[in-house]
């Protein structure tokens, strides 16, 4: 990692922590849209869509339906998360057919207008199910911003993980085509770290140590499903012959960048919690 990457990592993590630990969930969610509509932004550039005025449309056509979800969630006793669970498992299915597309490598890369039209659905299916996600794990129960920091910390310790262990141990490819660098032991080691952070960080949120291991379960298939959202970015980036989403933040590229995995992560962890009742 280069000192520019560890100094912006630096100010982002702190920054990211202290809104997920003590801001209220609606102002958690008014931060995460800026956030990911930032990324969908430059997921429009990775779908060719170079207007600007088209790209503000389709970035109101989703805040819309963000608002829309929490319009129709609010109810005289308080509110319903349902909404906000039926988003996530959309998301969940969409990367799983994800997935399927990570073995085509040439299918929508050839700049016709409906693969744009596929990219663009699939931002709104990354972006606007694992904003429902992050909702529901954070406004779910008194611990709530505690689990969904355990959730992230999956993420954020398994990209590191990945990197120090692709970069000593790394032998075998993940996936050459659509990202040269990754490798199957990278992918191991991150499983390890991301596991052994989100499980630190669940016993911080509440959980008891007979349920540890359910949690390790619920980290590591979150972790995989980050891998295919890190992977399906490489694979946009590689259609459109760019080495990252954007500029904004040095050393890390773009916002879609620090957040492709995330996207993934989160409607997978927020089910799985749910499922095994943590």
């Amino acid at each position: 990692m280069t000192r520019t990457r560890i100094a912006a990592a630096l100010v982002m993590a702190p920054v990211a922590i202290a809104a997920i630990l003590l801001l209220p969930t609606p102002w958690m969610m008014i931060a995460a849209a800026v956030v990911f509509l930032g990324g969908l932004w430059e997921w429009f550039d990775l779908a060719e869509v170079e207007d600007s005025l088209a790209r503000g449309v389709l970035l109101l056509a989703n805040l819309a339906l963000m608002v829309a979800i929490v319009w129709a969630s609010r109810s005289p006793e308080g509110g319903t998360l349902v909404l906000y669970q039926v988003a996530s498992m959309v998301g969940i299915v969409w990367w799983l057919l994800a997935l399927l597309w990570l073995g085509r490598f040439d299918f929508g890369s050839n700049h016709e207008s409906w693969a744009r039209a596929l990219k663009l659905a699939a931002g709104t299916l990354a972006v606007v199910p694992a904003w429902c996600a992050l909702t529901w794990l954070h406004a779910d129960g008194p611990n709530g911003h505690r689990w969904l920091l355990a959730a992230l910390a999956a993420v954020w310790a398994a990209d590191t993980g990945a990197y120090f262990a692709g970069r000593h141990l790394g032998r075998h490819k993940l996936a050459p085509r659509v990202s040269p660098n990754k490798t199957i032991e990278g992918l191991v080691g991150g499983v390890v770290a991301g596991t052994i952070a989100s499980v630190a960080f669940a016993a911080f949120a509440g959980a008891r140590g007979d349920e540890l291991y359910r949690v390790a379960l619920v980290a590591s298939i979150a972790i995989l499903f980050s891998v295919v959202g890190d992977l399906y970015e490489s694979l946009l980036k590689r259609h459109v012959g760019k080495k990252d989403s954007g500029r904004l933040i040095p050393g890390h590229g773009g916002v879609l960048d620090r957040i492709d995995a995330v996207l993934a992560a989160l409607p997978a962890f927020a089910l799985g919690k749910a499922l095994l009742e943590l």
